[in-house]
């Protein structure tokens, strides 16, 4: 009876790292300074995904480093660096922005990642748009 219990749950294992959904998915943000003429829409891609997690029931008898759980995260990244157009000379005109190149499922890494589920709200321009389309600015 051992046996067949351990196998079961090194299969629910196994499968719960193969059922995870988590990927590069592509998302337009839209960037814009105050002191700048233009607002710029640029196509990148993110990690998104569902990733298997488990809630532990023993949650106050367990260290809070223990209680953290997989989330859809940057595997491989690059930056890319616009111009945004229409800046007076004393403003600098980049933006750096990530580009998912592979994702995992694993701990949320505050060095390079924003780790809370936080509904962007402002994701629209406000001022004339600009896009941004592989290395030249429309």
């Amino acid at each position: 009876m051992t046996a067949i219990y351990l196998m079961s749950m090194l299969f629910g294992l196994a499968c719960g790292q193969v059922m995870s959904f988590c990927f590069p998915t592509e998302y337009t943000m839209h960037v814009e300074r105050k002191e700048c003429a233009y607002c710029l829409t640029i196509n990148t891609t993110i990690c998104a995904g569902y990733c298997m997690t488990r809630d532990i029931n023993g949650k106050l008898f367990l260290p809070k480093y223990a209680l953290s759980q997989d989330v859809c995260t940057y595997r491989d990244f690059m930056y890319k660096t616009v111009e945004i157009p229409g800046c007076p000379r004393h403003v600098t005109p980049y933006f750096s922005y990530p580009v998912a190149i592979s994702c995992k499922c694993g701990k949320c890494d505050t060095d390079y990642s924003d780790c809370i589920h936080e509904a962007i709200k402002t994701n629209y321009c406000t001022k004339p748009q600009k896009s941004y389309v592989v290395g030249f600015s429309i």
